[in-house]
């Protein structure tokens, strides 16, 4: 894979990638900002990933990382926490604690370490949803004693990972002694969006501390991605006023009043590349054809009508994908009353990674990297929004 040098603006001081995973910050703020960023990620596959994508790394447990080095050196904040206990994929046990966890990044934003506190908090009522899980799994595949209860200890843990950010925050912005060293300039975090009114807490705080802060919703698809991923961000600056920002693409689309283009938004197939060939005729039986034929609204070719169509081919020509899970070959899923059979390569093409981007690690483990990344396009553009730093054309392809 070649990547550009032709141009790189000024940068400030260390961009520090909190939840790095694969590299979906990265690769976007590299190949559409001019960035580099340093990665924090503990998954050993990730980090495989990301070093095979020529990404600086450091493997560690983010809630262990030591902040002090880095005080006065860190110009740029990116944080995706774990998304598994607030989005409708995963448990969802975190939306049952937002009071808490609201509670725990105001606290933490002062200095005071509760994690601990909510950690126990969460663990009683996450052991008891684990257990009536288990209870419901056929006796031969149940879990042990032991297995529940560390499931249980994994579910306080991962969602109290939303306080992490604080905890940078407070240390990087608020621990400079005398004001010395480089201050912290911007902040870029994303989350599924039901984590919104945890990122409204956090603007709140930066608020409070001086800083601009704006909170949304942005889609993927709404800036030239070819699937439909809504994701909840904060942007924040403490030296110009923050702003979400500006589509590129749109369902309405065309020339608008003040001499701006909105550019129609990427279907599924023309992301993937799909050709002409690949899309499917609706074939019918049972009464007609789908033009017309002896009975074109009789029962029969009403059922096979409905059949052809919901086949995700279809469907897949007039929009963006679905939102791209850690199963990827599902995509489609419920909405398409069907699934692809995706490779995990073109989900990462949807997440909008160059096609050659080198997933490291066993089918399962790249699937579930992809599924979980930051889509790298959009990191770019939030990111621009964040620094003052315009998203350029792609600067290269993927060889």
């Amino acid at each position: 894979m070649a990547f550009a040098t032709a141009w790189a603006p000024q940068q400030k001081g260390i961009v520090l990638d909190g939840f790095a995973g694969p590299g979906g910050w990265s690769e976007g703020i590299r190949r559409w900002l001019g960035l580099h960023d340093v990665g924090l990620e503990w998954d050993e596959a990730a980090c495989a990933t990301r070093r095979a994508a020529g990404h600086l790394t450091v493997r560690v447990d983010v809630s262990c990382f030591v902040l002090a080095p880095l005080v006065g050196r860190v110009w740029g904040l990116i944080m995706s926490p774990p998304c598994t206990k607030l989005s409708a994929a995963g448990t969802g046990i975190g939306r049952r604690f937002l009071s808490l966890l609201a509670d725990g990044i105001r606290r933490m934003m002062r200095g005071e370490d509760c994690r601990e506190e909510v950690r126990s908090v969460i663990y009683p009522v996450a052991l008891e949803q684990q257990q009536a899980r288990n209870a419901r799994r056929r006796e031969v595949n149940r879990w042990t004693a032991e297995q529940v209860e560390q499931a249980a200890r994994d579910d306080a843990f991962v969602t109290s990972l939303m306080l992490e950010p604080a905890r940078f925050l407070h240390a990087l912005i608020g621990q400079r002694e005398g004001g010395r060293g480089q201050a912290l300039e911007w902040v870029a975090f994303e989350q599924v969006p039901s984590a919104e009114p945890l990122w409204q807490v956090y603007a709140h705080e930066l608020r409070r501390l001086g800083w601009s802060v704006v909170v949304g919703v942005l889609n993927v698809a709404d800036f030239g991605g070819g699937q439909d991923r809504p994701r909840a961000v904060l942007i924040a600056s403490s030296v110009r006023q923050a702003v979400l920002p500006e589509k590129t693409h749109g369902e309405q689309w065309g020339d608008d009043l003040f001499g701006g283009v909105m550019l129609p938004r990427v279907t599924m197939a023309q992301a993937l590349g799909w050709g002409y060939t690949q899309r499917p005729a609706p074939t019918v039986t049972g009464g007609g054809t789908a033009t017309g034929g002896a009975e074109p609204f009789g029962n029969g070719s009403r059922r096979a009508m409905q059949a052809a169509m919901s086949d995700p081919r279809h469907w897949a020509w007039k929009r963006p994908a679905p939102t791209v899970s850690g199963t990827v070959g599902h995509v489609g899923g419920k909405q398409a009353m069907g699934h692809l059979n995706l490779e995990p390569e073109e989900g990462a093409v949807l997440q909008t990674f160059p096609r050659t981007y080198p997933f490291q690690g066993n089918k399962g483990q790249r699937s579930r990297q992809i599924g979980d990344a930051v889509p790298p396009l959009l990191a770019a553009h939030v990111v621009s929004a964040a620094s003052g730093i315009p998203v350029r054309a792609r600067l290269t392809t993927a060889a």
